[in-house]
């Protein structure tokens, strides 16, 4: 299986491309910066250099020919302005799913957020609110097109060590959730059908992770 990973470089996609390279498959990071090469290579996966805020649609459809399964785990990050909210947690991922159309790459799987429908009653001009409307406007676009789409919203992301149970369902309610546990769900995301077409939601739980997504 051949996996393009927008936001190559971030702590969950890091952690995913080791996880899927250990089980043979094919990994390539989607990131504009270079230098973040050896680090991918690290954990087993390969690099394409292309910035998501620049690149034509074009241009991300030819690094996706080819591949089985796309991911957006891309993200401005929390020290971004809000101008970085639209062109990435909004923008870049329109734009991967747009050439993954283009492409025909039908898996395609979203990470979401937590919250992202509950923006009513919250400060239009707040930071964290523009983000979450950003992320639905992203979550929406890609309910529209035809493609075998997931988006996985995980509750508040920890660097505690996976613990391999979790929650995941429709509907959890709030909690937190290991990086370790996220990429471990989205690897087993990729080829779990019962997923398609679904937003789910992720928080530590009790369920060993290989029978939650079995239970979907």
């Amino acid at each position: 299986m051949r996996v393009v990973i927008a936001g190559g470089h971030g702590q969950i996609a890091l952690r995913l491309t080791k996880i899927l390279s250990a089980d043979g498959h094919q990994v390539v990071g989607l990131v504009r910066n270079p230098a973040h090469e050896a680090d991918i290579a690290a954990v087993g996966g390969s690099v394409a250099v292309l910035d998501l805020e620049q690149a034509s649609v074009d241009a991300v459809a030819e690094v996706l020919a080819g591949a089985d399964v796309a991911i957006f785990s891309a993200g401005a990050g929390p020290g971004s302005g809000v101008d970085r909210k639209q062109t990435v947690d909004k923008g870049a991922a329109v734009l991967l799913a747009e050439a993954a159309e283009r492409a025909g790459v039908r898996r395609h799987i979203q990470v979401g957020s937590m919250g992202a429908d509950q923006t009513d009653g919250l400060d239009p001009d707040d930071t964290f609110t523009i983000y979450l409307k950003a992320k639905k406007a992203a979550e929406d676009d890609l309910r529209g097109r035809d493609l075998d789409w997931t988006i996985l919203r995980p509750g508040g992301l920890t660097n505690d060590p996976g613990t391999g149970q979790v929650l995941l369902a429709d509907k959890t309610g709030r909690g937190s959730i290991s990086r370790d546990d996220v990429a471990s769900v989205l690897a087993g995301l990729c080829d779990t059908r019962a997923s398609i077409g679904r937003t789910l939601e992720l928080i530590g739980g009790d369920t060993p992770i290989a029978a939650a997504l079995k239970n979907l």
